[in-house]
């Protein structure tokens, strides 16, 4: 019975013990910073893939290291275009310190001496890149590293064309978009790079004539999926009307103005020509006016014989007219 006892005591001490050391370990606020309990240690390197939408707001955290161990704090930027800055914090002297940092956006969290978080507002597309917090402490350094990617929600469309192909298009997306058609048609997808680091994607399917009515692109992307559809047979009908109307109206345009040709230039003819006849007459006469005038008036040889014709008297007038004339004639 003595044995029993002795065991169930010393089991009785055990738990007492386990549970004092429990309620010892617990994290207490040091000079109003965040709460870290000072008994855990973060590991020594960690490093995590963030995306963030671009436009939004992005926040990022240094390891939870014991406040009282802090020597300093150092965020190191390495941006896309490979351009760096950084921010860092001394304890001792309580003060600040930034490199080659221009981009206003990027800022501490709040004071440095407070939250050595790194706030990003708003997020662009310059702003990809590998982000590292390294803290310095008694017990060691620590480093939490980000790889930043930045999203962008592409710009969808879709179109047929005029030899009956359908074309789908995301662009400017960051990433890439994919590109997926219902039904299955014989497609070609192309990519394009822009200099701002985002890329347009292009797929071109046809299929065959008759077989498929609707056809679907469907857009995948990290920011949110988009399907767009087309009524094939609904289209075709609608184009046409358009293409038969501006055919007809070409025809009867160049009908009016084939007929306003013919009747220009008949109604044209018949006017003309009595008007040429007239001025061939006047002209005749024109003409032979100034020869008689001359002829009596400088042309004795002509006086003469009128005189010689005129003594006849009146004999035969007609034969004398007649001979007169034709003796002028003659001449």
């Amino acid at each position: 019975m003595l044995c029993i006892r002795r065991t169930s005591d010393l089991g009785l001490l055990r738990i007492l013990t386990v549970s004092l050391v429990a309620d010892s370990t617990v994290s207490s606020p040091a000079h109003g910073k965040q709460p870290v309990n000072s008994n855990s240690t973060p590991p020594s390197e960690v490093n995590t893939r963030r995306s963030v939408l671009v436009g939004t707001k992005a926040m990022l955290a240094c390891p939870p290291v014991p406040l009282e161990t802090l020597i300093g704090v150092t965020w190191k930027i390495i941006f896309r275009d490979n351009t760096s800055c950084t921010k860092a914090y001394r304890e001792d002297k309580n003060a600040t310190v930034e490199t080659n940092c221009t981009d206003k956006r990027i800022t501490w969290a709040s004071r440095a001496n407070q939250n050595f978080s790194l706030h990003i507002d708003p997020v662009a597309i310059t702003h990809d890149g590998n982000y590292t917090c390294e803290m310095a402490t008694s017990n060691g350094n620590f480093h939490h590293g980000y790889h930043l990617q930045v999203l962008v929600p592409p710009e969808t469309t879709m179109h047929l064309t005029e030899n009956g192909t359908v074309v789908c298009k995301a662009v400017a997306g960051k990433p890439a978009a994919q590109i997926s058609w219902t039904p299955e048609g014989d497609c070609v997808t192309e990519e394009k790079n822009q200099r701002n680091g985002t890329v347009s994607v292009q797929s071109t399917c046809r299929w065959e004539e008759g077989n498929v009515s609707t056809v679907t692109c469907s857009v995948s992307h990290l920011t949110g999926n988009s399907n767009q559809s087309l009524d094939l047979h609904s289209y075709f009908r609608t184009s046409a009307r358009p293409t038969i109307m501006y055919t007809t109206l070409a025809i009867l345009i160049i009908l009016i103005i084939v007929l306003s040709i013919y009747f220009l230039k008949t109604t044209g003819c018949r006017k003309c020509k009595p008007t040429k006849t007239e001025t061939i007459q006047v002209f005749e006469e024109d003409e032979a006016q100034p020869y008689a005038s001359y002829t009596e008036k400088s042309n004795p040889l002509y006086d003469t014989v009128n005189k010689v014709t005129t003594s006849q008297g009146s004999q035969n007038e007609g034969a004398g007219m007649d001979h007169h004339t034709l003796y002028v004639v003659g001449i």
